[in-house]
């Protein structure tokens, strides 16, 4: 791992929590039906995922959850460019309506490649909802139903997101800045 420093909180707990609350009203009507399934795109996902479901709870909404495993970026900050499968989903999901959660829409090829499988699998309908956009870094023309916040094109940790398998429990997500060989 390269010397870093976390610095720069990008959104504080609050924010996420206000926006989650605001992402939840929103997606409420759309997640009623009796065959909805959320799926959480693991491991960045499992924070938001968590919060997502807890508040639909409250709105009365009982979907089915299960998770898949992609992987794009190993242990580096940029993604290889290849999704694969790690671990597919437990869950039947023909003829569902399925709510993909993801931490971050970055390139786009992991969403992209996630809503492809989903109907492969007889998924009636693959919407998506992330915690981040970040547009500047697209490749695949991919656009998430729902968003909680766009952001610039930065590393970010925390509330799931993690560098290198380290981060993942900070409350809010904040900026990585890798240090130069001064330490600086």
């Amino acid at each position: 791992m390269q010397p870093h420093h976390i610095r720069n909180v990008l959104l504080t707990e609050e924010q996420i929590r206000q926006r989650v609350g605001d992402l939840v009203r929103e997606m409420a009507g759309s997640c009623r039906g009796d065959n909805v399934v959320l799926i959480g795109i693991l491991r960045g996902s499992f924070m938001f995922l968590a919060d997502l479901v807890r508040a639909l709870y409250r709105q009365g909404v009982r979907p089915r959850i299960d998770f898949m495993t992609l992987e794009s970026y190993g242990a580096g900050l940029v993604s290889t460019g290849a999704v694969r499968v790690t671990k597919d989903l437990g869950l039947d999901v023909t003829g569902a309506e399925v709510l993909v959660v993801d931490d971050i829409l970055d390139t786009g090829r992991t969403l992209s490649f996630a809503r492809q499988h989903l109907l492969a699998l007889g998924a009636r309908a693959v919407r998506t909802c992330v915690l981040l956009d970040k547009p500047a870094r697209r490749v695949a023309p991919f656009h998430a139903d729902q968003v909680g916040f766009t952001i610039e094109d930065r590393f970010v940790v925390g509330y799931g997101l993690d560098y290198d398998s380290h981060y993942r429990e900070l409350p809010y997500i904040a900026c990585v800045t890798l240090l130069d060989s001064a330490g600086v």
